[in-house]
């Protein structure tokens, strides 16, 4: 091969290294880091229920559908659900969702402090306790920047946080350390610096192009040296006298 590609392969590699030293580390660590950590655990599965099972039978729902229906132009769907003693018929429609009574049929208001609380408990799994609950008019970005939900902090090791819709009390997420550790590598790894969900930012494209001409001039280097060695002269053997 041309000695002038060698020396060129040379050099972008070496200035090539220097530029993406600290990011493939990142990649190198973040992928460890969170292939460590089993997703269960990341979604918070062992801390908490995401929706708990109705103790109610459909005869528990004696509410008229009919005038419950009549009150919207379009209906995307309905369900029979609960909010934590109550029967609640959920209607999704293109304004929104909206919950009633499923026994009187009455429109459900917003749940009080009281009872998100006393919701958010009967979702958790561990022994905590609340250290904070306050209704955010938007909510960080660990809850996708949500409106209007309620977060609920307990005092345990992981810091365990619930995010409940304010409207109907419903557990909307649930976050600890684990995920916020595995969020910040995520963030490291896919090179989003911002909102950490886009997978195709240019930045990322362009060290992963920048990565690949690195591996590229590093293979070259390997090849100069098979070559030199398959050059290189036998030494010869001084004969006895």
């Amino acid at each position: 091969m041309n000695k002038r590609l060698f020396k060129y392969a040379r050099k972008g590699h070496k200035w090539l290294g220097y530029l993406l030293a600290l990011q493939i580390f990142f990649w190198l660590l973040g992928g460890l880091v969170m292939s460590s950590l089993p997703l269960e655990k990341v979604h918070g599965k062992h801390l908490a229920n995401r929706s708990l099972s109705s103790p109610f039978l459909l005869s528990d729902y004696p509410a008229s559908i009919d005038k419950i229906k009549a009150q919207f132009e379009q209906i995307e769907g309905i369900k029979y659900s609960h909010f934590l003693n109550t029967p609640i018929i959920e209607v999704t429609s293109s304004s929104g969702t909206f919950t009633f009574d499923g026994r009187t049929g009455a429109k459900m208001p917003a749940p009080s402090k009281a009872q998100i609380i006393e919701n958010a408990q009967a979702h958790l799994l561990i022994d905590a306790k609340i250290t904070q609950a306050q209704l955010l008019t938007k909510g960080p970005r660990e809850v996708g920047h949500k409106a209007n939900v309620w977060q609920i902090s307990f005092d345990d090791w992981l810091t365990t946080t619930l995010y409940l819709d304010s409207q109907t009390g419903k557990v909307i997420t649930v976050r600890s350390t684990l995920w916020r550790i595995f969020d910040f590598f995520w963030m490291l790894h896919i090179m989003d610096y911002d909102e950490r969900e886009n997978f195709n930012n240019p930045l990322l494209i362009s060290f992963s192009a920048t990565s690949v001409l690195f591996c590229i001039t590093g293979v070259l280097l390997l090849l100069q040296n098979v070559r030199i060695k398959r050059k290189k002269p036998a030494t010869r053997v001084g004969q006895s006298k």
